[in-house]
């Protein structure tokens, strides 16, 4: 079998059995495609079939010298595993060459988190008086209030709001759906925005059930998000590096630092594992060895 029909196949896989979204599955056969252009740039002619774990192995060490760093090179073997369980599934190999392939090791970077002080300021430093105040506000909000991802943000539509029940039908990753309680903070500010301010936008056909549009009609752009971030951070004199995922980690460590429990908030966050949401609990360990260090008579 070529390389053509296996990502043919691959693709079909992945929509159709793993139910993955557009976005990733560009991203595995992206994975596959950087094992061609290796084979190619080594003017090896290799079967999908023909290929071993040292030419995995190979690979790894040619994209760390291009300089990709050990998480990026994780995700990436992440992919090519997932094409031979594939290609093994569909009896196109007879062994997968990934199996034994260990991935790169990556440090679990702690998420920079802003205070409850730092996100009143943010959300302070916002101007009322101009048309797009009130849709900056309520978008922060809920940024915080609920702990969306960036593109659940801004893909966020009007028939997935329940505010009467205070709760918002989310389409996460994977196009996988889940519903978040919303509190009663952005509640207000998302009726506001909506029934005084959003009447008045000459929303674009075809995109009426979007929430956050910008002036032309349009749904919001997470790029749009990012600079009105971006800017309100200046404004407040906040000098961290702040994105929309900020108020993400925000939104997860104050949970867990106010005693939530940990499934409680890997269900609303969206993650698979829990073990991504435990990344959440540093400070709480930060506190806990503060305190042994304190107060401990041998410390």
């Amino acid at each position: 079998m070529d390389w053509q029909t296996g990502l043919i196949g691959f693709r079909s896989y992945l929509r159709l059995e793993r139910s993955l979204s557009a976005n990733t599955i560009e991203a595995y056969l992206h994975d596959v495609d950087m094992l061609i252009q290796f084979f190619k740039t080594r003017s090896q002619k290799k079967e999908v079939s023909e290929v071993s774990g040292n030419d995995l192995k190979e690979f790894l060490v040619w994209i760390n010298e291009l300089g990709m760093l050990p998480p990026t090179q994780a995700r990436v073997l992440s992919g090519l595993k997932a094409f031979f369980k594939y290609l093994l599934l569909d009896n196109q190999i007879k062994i997968d060459p990934s199996a034994l392939i260990e991935s790169p090791k990556t440090s679990r970077k702690l998420p920079d988190t802003l205070s409850i002080l730092e996100i009143n300021k943010l959300i302070e430093a916002i101007d009322l008086s101009k048309a797009e105040g009130m849709r900056n506000k309520a978008m922060l909000e809920i940024l915080y209030g609920c702990g969306l991802r960036v593109s659940e943000l801004t893909s966020l539509k009007i028939s997935n709001l329940f505010l009467d029940i205070d709760f918002i039908k989310i389409l996460g990753k994977g196009d996988k759906e889940r519903l978040v309680p919303i509190g009663s903070e952005a509640i207000k500010f998302l009726r506001i925005f909506i029934e005084e301010v959003r009447v008045h936008i000459a929303v674009k056909p075809g995109k009426e059930d979007f929430v956050f549009l910008n002036m032309r009609g349009n749904p919001i752009s997470r790029v749009m998000v990012f600079l009105i971030i971006k800017d309100l951070a200046k404004k407040a004199a906040i000098n961290k590096s702040i994105s929309p995922h900020t108020f993400r980690h925000s939104f997860a460590t104050h949970l867990i630092e106010g005693g939530a429990d940990l499934r409680a908030v890997q269900e609303m966050l969206g993650h698979e594992s829990i073990t991504t949401t435990e990344i959440y609990t540093h400070l709480d360990r930060d506190y806990l060895r503060e305190t042994i260090i304190q107060y401990h008579p041998r410390s």
